[in-house]
């Protein structure tokens, strides 16, 4: 199972990838998983793969596999048929109470998704987004301040993972003293395939929900805190928000601090990660950036979150029969949408494997597709690659990576674990 070429178009990858295959085709270099994804869009618009075998649960039927960005949209804009209640993050099928619990909105359909997003986003009002502009530049300062003397450091828990950490918990209340707690809870929720992380395999069940148990009484503690003695942060919004006579119950706001610290800190941590190696890769495109920050920022970070994609794909159940992609598909199958493949689609990227930090327009699905599930946070995330890759790109522009990321072991998450870096002591002289 593997290619002779790693060129988007006409893919000479030999044979049928599996993407069911874990961990070897998720362990795969990038290249050659781009290759295998372009095999398969040219071979097999919409693939049907059986379902990784899991100790845990009992093995599904198999699910269609989403390559091609034209598809892909068409699934994200009609919830109505391709519905997220049955999982968005697993292939398996999950008990419904563990669904809710780690999915929050993610893993619901409307109403009950319309209703919870209403109430949740009257925590996330732009005047409340836009006030944390200057934490967001401070906390970025800082972060390189503590850094740049040292001339080298890993670069995933010294930069990419710190901000995106404070951020999310200073906005919900979180006290500094428990930055690591959530840090390591949200490590194991979205790397429990990852043995760095969850050792023993046959326990994974067990550790995700012991960590996310653990960071819901957090947040449960936290709520019945602000209700009684409401500040200026999220959760106080969240737990006195009322709309149309509803409120969040104490599990909901569990729920959704679990969705909110895995997705607004692991995906915008491994986007800067990745973009510090898209950078050291290609020393062309940090010259482009660096000859014009201003002007560049907005475009390089778009075609960061393209090409990283954090989220590898998304789950949906099919509430009725369809047809997509020229593929005849039954009520109650199972569909992927992987945008990690979607983001490489020649059709609507030129040259897609590409690194190109100018790339405009550049219409990718890095914050999930079009709909009702569109990252609620893909704002806030924005700004915070925007404001970190600036700190580093005027005062320490040299930074690169001195060995390859260790990498995630994930088929849900293209995540990196370790990066080491160096770059002039003190800051370019």
């Amino acid at each position: 199972m593997a290619p002779t070429s790693t060129a988007a178009e006409g893919s000479t990858w030999i044979g049928r990838p599996d993407l069911s295959d874990i961990p070897g085709f998720w362990t795969l270099p990038i290249a050659e998983r781009a290759a295998a994804f372009a095999a398969l869009r040219e071979r097999e618009p919409v693939p049907f793969f059986t379902e990784p075998e899991q100790s845990f649960l009992p093995r599904g039927a198999g699910y269609w596999a989403l390559t091609k960005l034209d598809d892909l949209l068409v699934a994200s804009r009609n919830p109505a048929v391709f519905t997220s209640g049955k999982g968005s993050t697993s292939i398996a099928d999950f008990p419904p109470e563990f669904i809710e619990f780690f999915g929050s909105m993610i893993g619901m359909d409307d109403p009950r998704h319309a209703r919870l997003r209403r109430i949740v986003s009257r925590g996330f009002t732009p005047k409340r987004l836009s006030a944390l502009t200057n934490e967001v530049e401070q906390t970025a300062r800082s972060i390189v301040d503590d850094v740049i003397d040292a001339g080298e450091c890993d670069a995933v828990p010294a930069i990419s993972a710190r901000l995106p950490l404070k951020i999310v918990c200073d906005m919900m209340g979180v006290p500094e003293s428990q930055y690591e707690f959530v840090y390591s809870r949200s490590n194991i929720i979205l790397g429990a395939s990852d043995p760095d992380y969850v050792p023993d395999a046959d326990n994974f069940v067990t550790a995700l929900l012991q960590a996310a148990g653990e960071l819901a009484d957090l947040m449960r503690d936290l709520g019945r805190l602000r209700t009684a003695n409401p500040r200026d942060d999220v959760t106080s919004a969240l737990v006195n928000a009322e709309v149309d006579g509803e409120r969040l119950t104490p599990d909901e706001l569990a729920s959704f601090f679990i969705l909110l610290v895995v997705a607004g800190n692991e995906t915008t941590r491994n986007a800067i990660s990745w973009g510090l190696q898209l950078l050291t890769d290609h020393p062309d495109q940090r010259a482009a950036w660096l000859a014009d920050i201003d002007g560049v920022t907005p475009t390089a970070v778009e075609e960061i979150v393209r090409l990283a994609s954090p989220v590898i794909f998304m789950r949906r159940t099919l509430a009725s029969d369809a047809v997509l992609g020229g593929q005849q598909m039954s009520a109650g199958d199972k569909v992927l949408l992987f945008y990690w493949a979607a983001n490489r689609d020649p059709a609507h990227f030129t040259d897609p494997d590409r690194f190109d930090v100018r790339r405009s327009p550049n219409p990718h699905v890095g914050f999930g597709g079009p709909g009702p599930h569109f990252c609620l946070g893909a704002h806030l995330a924005r700004r915070e690659m925007s404001v970190m890759f600036r700190e580093l790109l005027t005062r320490v522009p040299d930074i690169h990576a001195t060995a390859p990321p260790e990498r995630l072991r994930s088929m849900f998450i293209n995540g990196i674990k370790r990066l080491p870096v160096a770059f002039t002591p003190g800051g370019a002289r």
